[in-house]
């Protein structure tokens, strides 16, 4: 019998931690990891999934679950539609998922259980084989269900970075760097939301009032607020802040940051003093409209890819705004030749994250054949203590994997959603990549993402072509709000 997302927790936990290295890199330096075109019956990659330690800085080393013994996992470099065969084996004790994140790819290696992806066994091995694409930035990490244990999913450093290589590549820069934000040793709180106007858009009057209702209700019965997620260290590619090595940079280059989010709840902000950012690509798809913004916001699972130009020589602290997370860890320095001394930080000036800065205005040229309209509400502390998310109502049961929405294949849908929490929610489709076409109260065109921050009280639109035979998963990145109902299945015939 096949096994699904809550067999899984049942198996035992958290995964005992012991031994392993550590250490992160930027390249597939690792000798598993290096391609081996033309290899006969041999895989192109090979992943290993094991309990390990990192250290994060001196004195501060972190159990957790890792790729091929390190953190991030490797980079991996694919070629956009050359296939790939990639082992991955489990080393661990309990069954694993590795999922392809904004990959095109069949349902069965997605991995994605509830897809239809088989789980790799604990102990055991799993070959897969497919077509890379589409190009981009890209990345991979775990898919199974969490729950309440910290020590499972996306709260562990199964993540590692993929770059896909366009057939045609420009090319316009001095220096590719990779960086992966990433925070571990989570704990469980009542409270602990982070602002929420950095992120443009209104209000809708009505959902405030339907959400601050519904809050104010539980409340009013005694309930406690829904836990949330915090964590004690902070890292970039594997290392708090001034440990590790620096970004290395001359003056008058041209560098391509490549950002990746990989918390499992957080969304992050990065500014570097004196320096703007030229964001040209969102989730690996180049945007519209490249633009300079002072400040990269960065949901869960999203990923910037922005160009710097040097020109303000010195030693830099590259980190988060929020003082207290940047001081435990959540920054990297960067370093001009010939210059020495300390990182400096300097606060950036006030500024919000607006998706229309990158998108085209004005509504898509491609009408939808067909809208669903979903009304996302949450039920506070209604599962011992953890928030339940719905969607019109509804919250995703892993027992039954329903609810699934039939689509017809070939024909374009838009997903509407109304927004009646305070919450930012990252939303993700598996298996396609969507337009956003309403945003922030404005229609939008050309912009194209696989994860896309939902605003509190706020309304959003995107549209996607069901053209991936199967089912495809739609969820909330934020694992809590997954883990507790905010998925639905797409089944397409």
């Amino acid at each position: 019998m096949p096994i699904d997302r809550r067999d899984v927790l049942k198996l035992g936990g958290s995964v005992l931690l012991a031994g392993g290295g550590a250490g992160s890199v930027s390249s597939c330096g690792s000798a598993e990891l290096a391609a081996r075109p033309g290899a006969s019956r041999k895989a192109d990659y090979t992943v290993r999934i094991a309990s390990g330690r990192v250290e994060l800085a001196p004195g501060t080393v972190v159990s957790t679950t890792t790729y091929n013994g390190q953190f991030p996992g490797p980079l991996l470099r694919f070629t956009e539609g050359r296939p790939v065969v990639v082992d991955i084996h489990n080393d661990t004790g309990i069954p694993e998922l590795l999922h392809w994140h904004g990959q095109v790819v069949p349902a069965e290696v997605d991995g994605a259980s509830e897809e239809g992806t088989p789980f790799i066994p604990a102990h055991g091995m799993r070959r897969q084989s497919f077509t890379p694409g589409p190009s981009g930035f890209r990345f991979y990490h775990t898919h199974v269900a969490a729950l309440g244990d910290l020590g499972r999913s996306t709260y562990t450093g199964q993540v590692g970075p993929i770059y896909i290589e366009p057939k045609l590549d420009p090319g316009a820069y001095d220096q590719e760097v990779f960086l992966t934000l990433k925070e571990f040793e989570p704990s469980l709180s009542h409270g602990g939301d982070m602002p929420q106007d950095f992120l443009a858009g209104s209000e809708v009057p009505e959902l405030k009032r339907k959400g601050e209702k519904a809050m104010a209700d539980s409340l009013a019965r005694g309930m406690p607020h829904g836990y949330e997620v915090g964590y004690r260290v902070f890292s970039v590619n594997g290392r708090k802040l001034g440990h590790g090595e620096p970004v290395r940079v001359k003056s008058g280059e041209r560098v391509l940051f490549h950002v990746l989010n990989a918390s499992a709840t957080e969304i992050r902000s990065l500014a570097l003093p004196g320096h703007t950012f030229r964001v040209v690509a969102l989730d690996g798809n180049p945007v519209p409209r490249p633009a300079n913004v002072p400040v990269l916001w960065i949901g869960t699972a999203e990923r910037v890819s922005a160009l710097v130009e040097m020109d303000h020589p010195g030693v830099w602290v590259l980190g988060d705004l929020a003082d207290d997370d940047r001081k435990n860890g959540m920054g990297t320095v960067v370093e001009y030749a010939g210059r020495t001394g300390s990182a400096r930080w300097t606060a950036p000036p006030k500024s919000t994250w607006d998706y229309r800065t990158f998108a085209r205005s004005g509504a898509t040229a491609q009408r939808p054949d067909h809208t669903m309209d979903l009304l996302v509400e949450k039920r506070n502390a209604a599962d011992k203590g953890f928030n339940i998310w719905t969607l019109n109502g509804v919250p995703f049961s892993m027992d039954t994997n329903k609810p699934v929405i039939e689509v017809e294949r070939g024909r374009r849908y838009r997903m509407r959603f109304r927004n009646a929490t305070d919450d930012i929610h990252p939303l993700h489709l598996h298996r396609h990549t969507f337009e956003v076409t309403h945003i922030a109260g404005t229609a939008t065109n050309g912009l194209h993402k696989d994860v896309v921050m939902l605003g509190g009280y706020q309304t959003l639109d995107f549209d996607f072509t069901a053209d991936q035979p199967g089912l495809s998963l739609f969820h909330c990145h934020q694992q809590l709000h997954m883990d507790f109902g905010f998925m639905l299945l797409l089944h397409c015939a």
